[in-house]
């Protein structure tokens, strides 16, 4: 049997394609968690709430226990930001009446 032109292109084509695919990075993961922020005492609550580098080892602590490798962002979040998902369990939505405040911690896979 002979080979065709185009059948020699389609298999080179597809050769390539395959080498490409498999050489492309994997897509990164990354995850948003929403916590309630309780003072613990030590100020970790408010190096977290503040974005200061103080909280940074709280927050990479947080995100690798739940399996991601790093935290690449945290904050305070401001209970508009989440309204309906923050649970009545935690105490309400606004700081003040319970002392409920929120942090946002992004973390990387």
């Amino acid at each position: 049997m002979k080979s065709t032109p185009l059948l020699v292109a389609l298999t080179g084509f597809l050769a390539a394609f395959a080498a490409l695919s498999a050489a492309s990075p994997a897509h990164a993961d990354n995850r948003v968690f929403i916590i309630a922020n309780q003072s613990d005492g030590y100020g970790i609550d408010e190096c977290l709430a503040n974005g200061q580098t103080c909280g940074a080892h709280a927050a990479r602590a947080y995100c690798q226990s739940r399996e991601f490798t790093e935290a690449t962002a945290f904050r305070r979040v401001d209970p508009d930001e989440v309204t309906g998902a923050i649970p009545a369990s935690t105490g309400g939505h606004r700081r003040g009446a319970s002392g409920a405040e929120f942090i946002a911690i992004t973390c990387h896979r």
